[in-house]
Formats: C-alpha cells, sequence, structure tokens
C-alpha cells in the first residue's frame, strides 16, 4: 500500500492506492486525460482510454501476409479449435478475431463487442460499419485464454488486387493517406489501436515462401514506435532443407532491417508451429530450442503485464505532451482577423520548422514527435480557431505525474510482483513439453543418463582414471593444484572451471577422489557440447558411493 502525494503533504490528505492497475486509471482521469481534451489529442492520436484498456488479459496480436500459419498458430497453443476458425492455403480469415476465455463457445459480433464495457475494443467504434462487420470474438473455455487473449487479423494480401483497391478509394474521395482496404476500413489504422494496446506483437513469416510484399512493408511501418513488443516467427521452417533454411533466415534479416528502422535486431523464432510430423526433421533441436525461447516470452507477459501498461502509459504522456505544444504554436501563428486560411496553409506546410522550433526551446527528442506527413494530413480538416493557447498548469501536472507518481507506482508494480505468484500461461502447448521426456533437452548435457541404472560417467570412467592416475593421489586423492592443471587444459574460463570443481567436490574437503575426478571431466565434457550446467548436482550424477542409502 502506497500513498500518492501532491506537492504540499502537510495539506493534502495522501491518496491511498491498493493496486498498479487502480493507481494507472487514477492517474489518466485526473492527470493526462484532462491534459488530451484540451487539446484534442484523442482527434489525432489515439481514443481516450477506458478502465478495460487498464484491467485486460495481457493480448497478442499476430500479423501476417496470407497462408503464413497464424490461424493455425492460435490452434497450436490452445490445442483446439476456436469458433471462427478457418484454416487453408488461400486468404481464409479475412476478419479481425479476438480469441477469449469464455465459459461457453460461441462468437460475438463486433456491434456487440464495442458496446460491451468489460471489453477493451469500445473504442473501435470509430472506425464504423465497414469494420466492425469484420471483427468478431471467439469465446471458448480454454486454459491458455485464462492468462492470455490472443489476436487474428486477415492474411495480408500482395500484388495487384490491393493496389488496385487503394485506386479505387483515391478515385472515390477516399481519404489518400495510405490504406490496405479490407472493404473500405482503414486497416493499418485498426492495427496501429491495437499495437497501442497489446502486449506482444508476432509478425509470421512463411519460410517456404519468403516475400515481404508493398503492403506487408507498409502494415509493418504503420507499427512503428511499437518495436519493443514486436517478435518475429519464421514458420513452416520444416518445409525447406538446413543450407536453404540459413539463406532464408539471412534474406528475412536482410528486409526486416530494411523496413524496421532500429539499431536492435528483432527477435526471430525459427519453427514450424503446428503438430503434423515435420518434413524434414534435420533441424528438430532447433525447432525445439526455439519453440521454447517463444514460448518462454509468451509466458513472461501475465508477470510483466503492469509494467507494460506504466510503459505505454509514459509513452502517450509524452506523445500528449508534445502534441499539446504543437497545437498551442499553431495557435499562437494564427492572426486574429484576417487571411486565416492561407495562414493555416502556410504553417501546415512549415510543421517540420515548428517541430525543429518546439524540439529546441523544451528540449525533446526528435522520437517524441509525430509522424510529420501523418501530422499535415490530419490538420488539414482542422479548424485553427478552436485550437487552444499553452496552458502550463496542464503540463505541470502531467510533469508531476512523470516525475513523482510514475516512480512511485514503480515501487507498487515491483511489490504486486514479489507478493504474487508467479503468474505463468498455462495449459495448451505449453504443458507438452514442461515435463517429461519429451521436455526440451530432457537426457541431453547434465541430464544425460537421468533414466539409467548405470552411473552414466562410469562409461568413460577408465579413460579419465588414467589421468587421474597421473596426477599423483595421495590417499586416493588429488590436490586442488594438480586438478587444476589437467582441467585447464579444456581452455574453459576459470568461472566455469571453478563451478565446475564446486559441483564435483562433493564431499568439498578441497580434493578429488577418482569418483569426483571422473565427474568432473565428465562436467567439462557437457559444458564442451555446448550445453548449460546445473546449479545444483543432479542425483543420477552423484557417484553410487556417495549416495545416501535410505533408511
Amino acid at each position: 500500500m502506497f500513498s500518492w502525494l501532491g506537492n504540499d503533504d502537510r495539506k493534502k490528505d495522501p491518496e491511498v492506492f491498493q493496486t498498479v492497475s487502480e493507481g494507472l486509471k487514477k492517474l489518466y482521469k485526473t492527470k493526462l486525460l484532462p491534459l488530451e481534451d484540451y487539446y484534442k489529442f484523442h482527434e489525432f492520436h489515439s481514443p481516450a482510454l477506458e478502465d478495460a484498456d487498464f484491467d485486460n488479459k495481457p493480448m497478442i496480436l499476430l500479423v501476417g501476409q496470407y497462408s503464413t500459419g497464424k490461424t493455425t498458430f492460435i490452434r497450436y497453443l490452445l490445442e483446439q479449435d476456436f469458433p471462427g476458425m478457418r484454416i487453408g492455403p488461400e486468404p481464409t480469415t479475412d476478419s479481425f478475431i479476438a480469441v477469449m476465455q469464455g465459459d461457453v463457445e460461441g462468437v460475438v459480433p463486433g456491434n456487440a463487442l464495442v458496446v460491451d464495457p468489460k471489453k477493451p475494443f469500445r473504442k473501435l467504434n470509430a472506425f464504423g460499419n465497414a469494420f466492425l462487420n469484420r471483427f468478431v470474438c471467439a469465446q471458448l473455455p480454454n486454459p491458455v485464454l485464462e492468462s492470455i487473449s490472443v489476436i487474428d487479423t486477415p492474411g495480408i494480401l500482395s500484388g495487384e488486387k490491393q493496389r488496385i483497391s487503394r485506386e479505387r478509394e483515391k478515385d472515390s474521395g477516399y481519404s489518400d493517406r495510405h490504406r490496405c482496404s479490407y472493404g473500405g476500413y482503414d486497416f493499418a489504422a485498426v492495427l496501429e489501436w491495437f499495437a497501442e494496446r497489446v502486449d506482444r506483437i508476432i509478425l509470421l513469416f512463411d519460410a517456404h515462401k519468403l516475400d515481404i510484399s508493398d503492403e506487408f512493408s507498409e502494415v509493418i511501418k504503420a507499427l512503428k514506435n511499437h518495436e519493443d513488443k514486436m517478435r518475429v516467427v519464421l514458420n513452416k521452417a520444416d518445409q525447406i532443407e538446413t543450407q536453404q533454411l540459413m539463406r532464408v533466415y539471412g534474406a528475412l534479416m536482410w528486409s526486416l532491417g530494411k523496413i524496421v528502422n532500429t539499431p536492435e535486431v528483432i527477435r526471430v523464432y525459427i519453427g514450424s508451429f503446428w503438430s503434423h510430423p515435420l518434413l524434414i526433421p534435420d533441424n528438430r533441436k532447433l525447432f525445439e530450442a526455439e519453440e521454447q525461447d517463444l514460448f518462454r516470452d509468451i509466458q513472461s507477459l501475465p508477470r510483466n503485464a503492469a509494467l507494460r501498461k506504466l510503459n505505454d502509459l509514459i509513452k502517450r504522456a509524452r506523445l500528449a505532451k508534445v502534441h499539446a505544444y504543437i497545437i498551442s504554436s499553431l495557435k499562437k501563428e494564427m492572426p486574429s482577423v484576417f487571411g486565416k486560411d492561407n495562414k493555416k496553409k502556410e504553417l501546415i506546410a512549415s510543421l517540420g520548422e515548428i517541430y525543429s522550433r518546439i524540439e529546441r526551446e523544451h528540449q525533446i527528442s526528435p522520437g517524441d514527435f509525430p509522424n510529420l506527413k501523418k501530422m499535415q494530413d490530419l490538420l488539414q480538416s482542422q479548424d485553427f480557431n478552436k485550437f487552444q493557447p499553452l496552458k502550463s498548469k496542464l503540463l505541470e501536472t502531467v510533469d508531476e505525474m512523470l516525475s513523482h507518481d510514475i516512480a512511485h507506482l514503480m515501487v507498487l508494480v515491483r511489490q504486486e510482483e514479489t507478493q504474487k505468484p508467479v503468474q505463468m500461461v498455462k495449459g495448451g502447448a505449453f504443458e507438452g513439453t514442461q515435463n517429461g521426456p519429451f521436455g526440451h533437452g530432457y537426457g541431453e548435457g547434465a541430464g544425460e543418463g537421468i533414466d539409467d541404472a548405470d552411473w552414466v560417467v562410469s562409461r568413460d570412467k577408465p579413460m579419465y582414471d588414467e589421468i587421474f592416475y597421473t596426477l599423483s593421489p595421495v590417499n586416493g586423492k588429488v590436490t586442488g593444484a594438480n586438478a587444476k592443471r589437467e582441467m585447464v587444459k579444456s581452455k574453459l574460463p576459470n568461472t566455469v572451471l571453478g563451478k565446475i570443481w564446486k559441483l564435483a567436490d562433493i564431499d568439498k574437503d578441497g580434493l578429488l577422489d577418482d569418483e569426483e575426478f571422473a565427474l568432473a571431466n565428465h562436467l567439462i565434457k557437457v559444458k564442451l557440447e555446448g550445453h548449460e550446467l546445473p546449479n545444483d548436482l543432479p542425483y543420477h550424477l552423484l557417484p553410487p558411493s556417495k549416495r545416501k542409502v535410505p533408511e
């Protein structure tokens, strides 16, 4: 429980927040929303946030060209079909489908979804019936969906069909802003809306036919400023040989580097996310390791959900501040009586110079400014006379929130993380490889011999014994100095050899007998083969003579 204090702690009774979600809602409504309303932030950038935006489960947005396996990927995670699911090599998914937890299987249409205050979709009504007729919620009872929700999107087409579709929109007077049309709604804008609210964006590519269309490139660019949420899946990788897979992976990284203009490399997971036999099983171990890495990333979402919402609120507040400076600057430049129309055109044309001036005057990073071309397009339809001048009090309140309140809320985030049980996504595919012999790495590395009746080290012990007796053992044991001379021949760093020594010196006497020496060499072999060392010695690696006999 934390106290939230105003500027004068002696005069104000502290507000008490029980949860991070409650704190975020209160801060947004009392400190950020007034600034957004005053400067028409919602007409330019993003609709106002509602309680459901702070309370909803973590969401994953799947984006990709048609037939990359988006719907199959969801089915793979859930290990069951969901209402409205259609799978095929042609563009089968023509709607946005929110796959969510429900007591009974069923489909809720878009128009009903946007009036449900418990769902975080109410603001999607701004995209109109053209979109809502292609938006549904598939509800079903599933353990995976108790922790996360998944948004399936229409497969992005390529080539002539969509180019013609865009040209028709232009001819009909529809906005000349780039749009991927799916029946009269702004596909890229809908994706931007979801990207701002989801916890993870997964871009799916087909390893068998890797071609990033112009439409897909534009969609990826529309997700700019959300690169931290992006992950890439190179799907259907079992359909090509290893050498070709290496080339496809390199080509994908090169293409993404041109589209996503960030110094960081987006994480790419390679695999085949469906339950069919692998066509080319050569890279089975790679696919298993990649799948486990992706699953761990998804499983961490519930644990990090509060921190993500806090981070998104900070990004929104920074954008709202910049927006306030832009609008107030435009207002200040407008004449009071004559020449308003010409001045408006002049200001829109020189918006880049206004950006630069605001950047210098207020020490704002260029990355915090909205897209220049998009902002110029939006300003065309605005009445500059209705813009508001700079109101310092509103900006000071947001600055106080960022510098003071957010710091306190961060403490509450950490406290919630330590007090609550570890939240993990469970069920479905997440259960399939966690336990038993088909868990990733089972029976490999330090786990080799886990099910054997004999001590696994004994296979190579005669070879290790020959080395042991050349090290001048005294009373059946070699000293640390003598053992070190042999162990450093592995060329492993001292930090690794020190851990191996700690695991192998079971009786902690600073000496190694023949079994402990053999164990040390076995662990060196495990590490040299590329496996990780255990933190504690597993029971099956314990030398038989050191095992306690059950009473």
